[in-house]
């Protein structure tokens, strides 16, 4: 009985781990410039039409300050490098490719990445030191927004001393 538990507690402990992919994404958000992580797979047809437009690699190559993480979820630990190559993504020195080794079907598919909730793909986050600024959680992306969310997490806004509309 007490092998039977110890096993229980390592396979609920391991299922929880958190993969490379999440451990690299989350080390590279804490930077104070600008971080988007587009997660994706090849075999999505969403996915699949933002790089046809070619939006993907020209915002890039727009934004070098900017670091882009391309995490690969629901493909079986296979990062699509080969795709992201054919939209000339690949090779873009503010580009780091990542793959989710999780499952793509069924129940045991993530349904969380670095903890937030990843429900659909293709999900787009825009993080600055380490703070989600933006989170486009359905669907594609629409590239003359993103530019705009880009250029509005790049400003150092806040509401400190701003007075409280809270009733008195």
């Amino acid at each position: 009985m007490l092998r039977f538990l110890m096993l229980i507690a390592l396979i609920a402990g391991t299922s929880y781990a958190q993969s490379s992919a999440e451990h690299e994404f989350l080390e590279g958000i804490k930077s104070p410039e600008v971080t988007v992580v587009h997660l994706w797979a090849p075999w999505c047809s969403n996915c699949q039409a933002e790089f046809k437009t070619g939006g993907w690699s020209k915002i890039i190559t727009e934004n070098p300050q900017v670091r882009f993480y391309f995490v690969s979820v629901w493909n079986n630990g296979e990062d699509g490098r080969a795709m992201l190559q054919k939209f000339q993504i690949a090779d873009q020195p503010n580009v780091t490719i990542l793959a989710d080794p999780g499952p793509r079907k069924g129940d045991n598919k993530i349904k969380q990445f670095a903890g937030m909730p990843l429900s659909w793909i293709p999900t787009t986050w825009i993080y600055k030191g380490g703070d989600l600024r933006y989170a486009l959680n359905y669907g594609e992306v629409r590239f003359d927004v993103l530019q705009q969310f880009l250029q509005d997490s790049k400003s150092e806004w806040s509401h400190k001393g701003e007075p409280s509309i809270a009733s008195p």
